[in-house]
């Protein structure tokens, strides 16, 4: 992107702060900060600011390995739920098969591994003097400003998370941004007040002429930590630590008085409080301070305790330097200008936060990503699951030209590899990688979740793998291919094979001489069921896996590994002649729908959006589809959503048909919209697995949704598609409403910016990032084509295609 371009990209962003006129002491309220591994939430209360914070690569790190040889092998426990009478409703009526899964589940229904709070950092002041007014962050630079009104004056409290080093800088100023002393008069580092109760005892310190607190967290590796004498050698740890430029003083017994009637600790934390000196030093040094947040073995980091830097204006001064010019560089990837305020909005709102939850090098985020508190961002553990909800964050990334921070999902692919292997080897007997339902970035020897009635969804298998050929098509990066994609699309593709080919899956068992997936599980839906009468070829399985097939027939061709691979290849190409036909139904409504399984009522009410999963995930459906145009359409009509997992995924798959109505996406963003800016997941109707009595907001206090910051991938999707290789653009756009935007990616490594007024595609311009072969639908007539700024030349055809150099910029104009 030039120069002139990034500074509209920055200046679009900074038109979009996130803001809140009053104090905010709930979590959900607070101003969201990062920088991809630490998280921080800026709470303001009456009497203070509350900043809490977490760590991507901060966990409870304890798990439970149990029952291993009671698990049995598949092929086992296949063979006793076959014996299962048909006529019962459920399995779980079957006293074996409850108490087998009762077992199975006894490792995950321990509250660890899960993400670990990193404590808060209270700075307290006395009302009488000053009052807190709101808070805003500028997306732009990343900065948080908390205002404050003090003895009749405005002050701001400027808060920002480093970029690169996990330290959080603080510094009061006036209304003309002048520095100034504060109105705080106490200040306290509180450890997690529930997450640390089961753990070693924090140890805390003060060092007053150093004007720095801090305190220390023991993560043990181990369950039996208690009984240990000696740490182990995995333990790990973190340090949260505080410096300040005025001195304070030690605070040995803060106040708490007791109400008659009212009994017990209200104050909700167990640390020493601790109080900034008195006005005279207050009135000489102006406020200044800067939060340390410190982590790794245990080993290496309690032996060699650092500090934070001195508080010193010059060093908060090129801190905060650096922090803007690391969202320059963001903001310059991509930009949009919308007509659409609203949609606008939601796409810078949702990158900055995907910005704040996510980065290589770090841990890959969870459910509930690098914030957490108390035991907001624990649900399920907070882990990976894999049945869309560590992959949809994701598919934010490649359009809108965030492609580095795939790399984090990369490295989990990565980690969960060998236990993925262990399981399709052991469990299975089969070759290649299974991958897990359920995993955590912890050390595993065996599947967290191996209970039959989820832990069976074959699609977890090849959706796992999906995005790293995405990748590779979004960057055209060879060495990605090879290095990074390729085993564990191979590995996956393997174990796909050797499933579909077992005796139980094709040949004389089926009777059709087809390659079936059985026994599988629809996600979120009917788990297994008495004579697996709904476990047979998904179409989410069906789908991902004939994409990964291909993806894998293609990388091999790529690599020139068609020798190496040959019986895999042989056998990828058995299974594709013989592939089972896609489930239908007849709705009464809507005629011919895809539904998710044979024997499907196409009235059930789905919870993901299984039934359009061909469109996406798929990506075998979609715009490009005229001859099942009618199919789809009428699908996607009939489609039934209890809510709670579909504000992106069922959006997304509208878009991709040039169906989604953006007023209703809109409407539904508000519907999920939280205090912070963030959305949150929420049900839309009963009758499917919830009821009338359900709390249809029960998932908005588990945390902060990770995997709704792919909001802008819907955004993308209407102005820009290139999913088959064609780049059409402006597909769900409406007509009146002028657009534009700048370096959305596309397949075959294109940077693509447009401009629309409402009627027209004004121009269009692409960068060849990798040079490969162009198609894009034409815009106008007559179009010409002017190759680095040479001449204008005519293009003609019902394809543009055009044959790129690496470094080539064309630009498209009617003529």
């Amino acid at each position: 992107m030039n120069v002139r371009s990034q500074l509209e990209s920055i200046s679009r962003a900074k038109q979009h702060p996130i803001t809140l006129d009053r104090p905010a002491p709930d979590f959900f309220e607070g101003a969201v900060l990062g920088n991809g591994g630490l998280g921080a939430i800026v709470t303001t209360r009456p009497d203070a600011v509350v900043i809490h914070f977490g760590h991507n690569n901060v966990w409870d790190i304890r798990i439970a390995e149990e029952n291993r040889e009671k698990l049995g092998t598949f092929q086992e426990i296949f063979a006793k739920i076959m014996e299962i009478s048909p006529e019962h409703d459920h399995l779980h009526e079957n006293e074996w098969y409850r108490d087998y899964c009762r077992m199975a589940r006894e490792n995950y229904a321990k509250p660890y591994p899960c993400p670990m709070p990193c404590g808060s950092l209270l700075l307290g002041f006395d009302r009488r003097e000053a009052e807190i007014l709101g808070h805003k962050i500028d997306i732009s630079t990343g900065i948080c400003e908390v205002y404050f009104l003090i003895e009749g004056k405005q002050a701001v409290l400027e808060i920002f998370v480093e970029p690169q080093t996990d330290q959080v800088w603080l510094r009061m100023v006036d209304g003309q941004g002048e520095w100034i002393t504060s109105p705080f008069n106490r200040i306290k580092l509180i450890p997690d007040p529930e997450r640390s109760q089961d753990l070693p005892r924090f140890v805390a310190a003060v060092a007053e002429e150093k004007q720095l607190i801090m305190f220390e967290q023991t993560l043990p590796y181990r369950e039996d930590f208690r009984q240990r004498t000696e740490p182990h050698p995995q333990d790990r740890a973190f340090r949260l630590s505080v410096r300040t430029a005025d001195a304070f003083r030690m605070v040995e017994n803060p106040l708490h008085y007791e109400t008659y009637g009212i009994k017990g600790d209200f104050s909700g934390a167990d640390s020493r409080e601790q109080v900034l000196t008195g006005a005279d030093l207050l009135q000489n040094k102006p406020f200044l301070a800067v939060v340390q947040l410190e982590e790794g073995l245990l080993s290496d980091l309690l032996p060699k305790p650092t500090s934070p830097p001195v508080p010193e204006l010059a060093q908060y001064e090129q801190a905060r330097e650096e922090s803007i010019r690391h969202y320059d560089e963001f903001w310059g990837r991509s930009a949009v200008e919308l007509e659409d305020e609203l949609l606008e909005k939601i796409w810078y709102w949702n990158l900055y936060f995907f910005q704040c939850a996510v980065k290589a090098g770090v841990t890959c985020p969870g459910l509930f990503a690098n914030w957490s508190y108390r035991k907001i961002g624990t649900s399920w553990h907070g882990d990976y699951h894999f049945n869309y909800n560590a992959q949809q964050p994701f598919w934010a990334a490649f359009s809108s030209n965030h492609v580095d921070r795939h790399v984090a999902y990369v490295d989990l692919v990565h980690h969960i590899l060998p236990i993925s292997r262990s399981w399709a080897n052991d469990y299975y007997g089969l070759r290649g990688a299974c991958f897990p339902h359920s995993a955590y970035p912890v050390d595993m020897t065996m599947m967290p979740y191996p209970i039959p009635t989820w832990g069976w969804e074959i699609c977890e298998t090849p959706w796992t793998v999906q995005s790293l050929w995405w990748h590779y098509l979004y960057t055209m990066d060879r060495d990605f291919l090879k290095h990074r994609a390729f085993v564990p699309i191979k590995e996956s593709v393997r174990f796909l094979a050797d499933y579909m080919t077992r005796p139980e899956a094709h040949g004389d068992s089926q009777g059709d001489g087809k390659c079936h997936i059985f026994p599988t599980v629809v996600p979120e839906l009917y788990g297994l069921t008495p004579f697996f009468k709904m476990n047979k070829d998904c179409l989410v399985d069906l789908t991902l896996a004939k994409f990964v097939f291909k993806a894998y027939l293609s990388a091999c061709r790529i690599l020139g590994f068609e020798l190496e691979e040959k019986e895999t290849i042989e056998a990828v190409e058995y299974i594709l002649r013989h592939y089972p036909d896609y489930p239908t139904a007849n709705s009464e409504k809507y005629g011919e729908v895809l539904v998710c399984v044979e024997g499907e009522d196409p009235q059930i009410v789905y919870n993901t959006p299984n039934s359009l999963m061909t469109v996406f995930p798929g990506e075998e459906h979609g715009i490009h589809s005229v001859e099942e145009r009618e199919l789809l359409r009428n699908t996607y009509m009939n489609h039934l959503n209890e809510g709670g997992n579909e504000l992106v995924f069922y959006s997304l798959q509208g878009a991709r048909l040039g169906l989604l109505d953006l007023q209703k996406f809109k409407r539904q963003i508000h519907y999920c919209m939280l205090p912070n800016g963030t959305c949150t997941d929420k049900l839309l109707q009963s009758g499917g697995r919830y009821h009338d009595a359900t709390d249809f907001n029960f998932m908005g206090r588990m945390g902060i949704w990770f995997e709704n910051f792919a909001l802008p991938a819907v955004i993308n999707e209407c102005l820009m598609q290139s999913y088959n290789g064609q780049i059409r653009l402006f597909p769900n756009w409406p007509k009146g409403q002028k657009a534009s935007f700048s370096n959305l990616r596309a397949v075959g490594g294109f940077l693509i910016s447009a401009a629309y007024d409402g009627e027209n595609v004004e121009w269009v311009e692409l960068f060849s990032e990798a040079g490969g072969r162009l198609r894009m639908h034409p815009l106008w007539s007559r179009s010409t084509v002017s190759l680095n700024d040479r001449k204008p030349e005519p293009v003609t055809g019902p394809m543009i295609e055009w044959e790129t150099r690496k470094g080539d910029v064309l630009r498209f104009s009617k003529g």
